[in-house]
């Protein structure tokens, strides 16, 4: 069973809470009961190192697998599925996304409430994007020939095998997007 990031610190936040809440003996002393005891806090030092950036953190190799393949090669791990309708080619898709090198877990991008054409990001992308229903969260191991392959791009090495954690928020069909920039461009400004 996987724990999300969010309730993993809401689990230590508690943890840590209660810890603090319990007093702790000094210098190795036993706490006597019913008598008040007072603590000095030991001062923080400052620490002024750079931090380096841009801040990108590494994520373990665990993450950085998939169970399962479809005949083109696109893995896939559904880490919450979802059932329903699902994003065509010409849809635009409406995601949370953290993308990242498949042999160093390095985090090279990564975007909330993004809206991306699904024919428009690399195949392996748009192939996972047609896999999913709304709510559902996947993990996509994109191979270097159905990513950026032998050009690369910006922090993406040449030949670079990647992995995309994806929650498809919504999608609209083309015909919907269409239909509301066309309602954007009737609606009067507003004062």
């Amino acid at each position: 069973m996987t724990m999300s990031s969010r309730t993993l610190l809401n689990v230590v936040s508690a943890a840590v809470a209660m810890a603090l809440a319990t007093p702790l003996p000094v210098n190795g002393a036993t706490p006597q009961r019913g008598k008040a005891r007072t603590t000095v806090p030991k001062p923080i030092a400052a620490n002024n190192s750079i931090i380096a950036l841009p801040l990108n953190p590494i994520l373990p190799a665990g993450q950085r697998l998939c169970e399962a393949r479809t005949p083109s090669g696109l893995g896939y791990t559904m880490l919450r599925p979802a059932s329903g309708a699902k994003p065509a080619r010409s849809d635009v898709a409406l995601v949370n996304y953290i993308g990242y090198l498949a042999e160093t877990g390095a985090v090279f991008d990564q975007g909330m409430r993004s809206p991306l054409p699904v024919d428009g990001v690399i195949p392996g992308f748009s192939e996972a994007l047609q896999m999913m229903a709304k709510t559902g969260i996947g993990r996509f191991c994109i191979p270097a020939a159905m990513g950026y392959g032998a050009q690369g791009s910006g922090p993406i090495p040449a030949n670079a095998d990647l992995v995309f954690q994806v929650e498809l928020i919504d999608y609209k069909t083309a015909a919907d997007v269409q239909s509301m920039r066309a309602a954007q461009a009737v609606e009067p400004p507003a004062p």
